[in-house]
């Protein structure tokens, strides 16, 4: 799903590992001793956006499917809180002929979510085989991807307050348009990834504190919870969730989508304002060290570092590096969906969010071989620094409402990130929209969007180019138009178009080097179910 990926050696990390085992089993001993004060579950990110931003979110999170299942979960929790069952509404099989009711007794919730997209690219790309860079014949592409999830409520089954089990699975199939014929940084689409069945997630997750505090601990997908804007969770670029920087600076896009890892999450919310998270996580879900950059040896039919190492997703590689990721989220004016919240609170809402990373591995430097000398001047293998960050800020603001309690609404979204240039591909990336909810009378859940962003390579790739008198990558800017559409309680489909100006910053066509690759015009269709 990253056609840029970088590689690094392995290195102990036996401090790390030790450290996050005690960590992790002195918490999940606590929770089991009984020091619990929490009466429920508790509120998924997804949630807590809504809660935060009220009805002008858009009605479904397109990140991965797992924010797809959230966002459902949300909208039945805001409508049947007060059911003693979780309702079956909006779902396409509803009770499952009694399924789901029979598992709710037991404190188990089965969902069921299937993407599927189609996509086709007008003019550039790589598909071109006369050297031209204009992509002639790159024909349609097509994703699917289907994801079970049975969550369990310990405090129904076996009277455990605030504790929760998730697992989930992952059918994707088709073939990712991005890296068959685009040659972008970020995917055309968040959904893309490799062929395969595999586990996705498998987390135990514990609350304290009467919910203001909880702990998740296992294999998971830290896209859902950090660096995320909740109105640019609208679109289908793969940038606008998991964002350009770590997607394309960190080993196979680090643990997110479609790769979980290890990891532990600790989330505090003294009040209604404000959200404390942290994570420490494995670096390198994958476990796939090798790459192309640099002339290292990769895996040709692997290029995203997704299957060949773990197809199953079951390996949970700890071999790397560790991952420590923190936030800060300041909620104003919080809202909720329902318009008595609303007028309670009448000013504009918005979310502010400062976070940032460090990844303990070692990375390659684009400046210099191990003998002290210029590397893309002098060749050989590059020199290995340890270390990687990256900071990060994001706004949510909603900008015009023409009442408290009407579900017309205008939002507002700007995201930017940055991090060291010598060992990165990304040096900085920039992503902003406007999205108008209800934007047609009688259609309260869809949501029309307009979106930019850019992605600015690293001095030291640049420096890396000319020093090897290739072509000198800048910048790759994207445009997206979309439209999210509510067809039926337990269906959405999205159509979208796409801009991308200057493929991978301008790079060479891979069939004529001295050519760049083409701008390219990108046509697609969304589909979600809810089963």
């Amino acid at each position: 799903m990253r056609p840029c990926e970088l590689t690094s050696r392995r290195i102990p990390a036996v401090c790390v590992t030790r450290l996050f085992r005690r960590v992790c089993e002195g918490i999940f001993f606590w929770g089991i001793g009984g020091f619990i004060s929490v009466a429920g579950q508790a509120q998924t990110a997804i949630a807590g956006g809504q809660a935060h931003l009220g009805a002008s979110t858009p009605f479904l999170a397109q990140i991965d499917p797992a924010t797809v299942r959230d966002s459902w979960q949300a909208g039945a929790i805001t409508t049947s809180h007060s059911q003693d069952t979780p309702s079956a509404g909006g779902s396409l099989l509803g009770n499952m002929g009694g399924l789901r009711p029979w598992l709710a007794r037991y404190g188990l919730t089965l969902s069921i979510q299937d993407v599927n997209e189609l996509w086709g690219n007008a003019t550039g790309g790589i598909g071109s085989t006369n050297g031209d860079g204009r992509g002639s014949g790159t024909g349609p592409s097509y994703i699917g991807i289907t994801m079970p999830t049975l969550m369990a409520d310990l405090e129904r089954m076996i009277g455990l307050k605030g504790a929760t089990i998730n697992i989930s699975a992952l059918q994707i199939r088709g073939r990712a348009v991005t890296q068959d014929h685009l040659g972008n940084f970020n995917p055309i689409s968040g959904f893309e990834a490799d062929r395969s069945t595999r586990l996705f997630e498998l987390w135990y997750q514990q609350s304290f504190l009467r919910g203001a505090l909880d702990v998740k601990i296992g294999q998971q997908d830290l896209d859902t919870e950090f660096l995320i804007s909740d109105y640019a969770s609208l679109y289908l670029n793969a940038n606008f969730g998991w964002p350009m920087g770590p997607s394309v600076n960190l080993y196979a896009g680090g643990p997110s989508w479609p790769l979980a890892a290890p990891a532990i999450r600790l989330r505090y919310r003294p009040g209604e304002k404000y959200t404390f998270m942290f994570a420490a996580a494995d670096d390198n879900p994958s476990g796939n060290q090798d790459s192309s950059v640099f002339g290292v040896t990769g895996n040709p039919a692997d290029p995203t570092s997704q299957t060949i190492r773990d197809g199953s997703g079951t390996q949970f590689n700890m071999g790397t590096g560790a991952l420590l990721i923190t936030e800060i989220q300041y909620a104003f004016n919080p809202q909720s969906g329902d318009s008595g919240r609303a007028a309670s609170h009448p000013g504009l809402s918005g979310v502010y969010k400062l976070g940032g990373y460090y990844d303990t591995a070692r990375f390659p430097d684009y400046r210099y071989n191990t003998q002290g000398l210029s590397l893309g001047a002098d060749g050989g293998t590059p020199r290995w620094d340890r270390g990687n960050w990256l900071i990060y800020g994001i706004i949510d603001q909603l900008i015009w409402r023409p009442s408290p309690d009407a579900s017309r609404a205008l939002g507002l979204f700007v995201r930017a990130t940055g991090n060291s240039g010598d060992r990165n591909i990304i040096s900085f990336a920039i992503d902003a929209g406007l999205n108008l909810k209800a934007p047609f009378s009688g259609r309260t859940n869809d949501t029309l969007g307009l979106g930019w962003g850019i992605g600015r390579v690293t001095s030291g790739v640049r420096a890396y180019d000319r020093a090897r008198g290739a072509l000198v990558q800048g910048n790759e800017n994207h445009f997206e138009l979309t439209y999210q559409a509510q067809i039926t309680p337990w269906m959405v489909v999205q159509p979208d178009f796409q801009y991308v100006l200057n493929p991978s910053g301008g790079t060479g066509d891979p069939s004529c080097p001295t050519h760049r690759i083409g701008n390219e015009a990108v046509f697609g269709l969304h589909t979600n179910v809810n089963f």
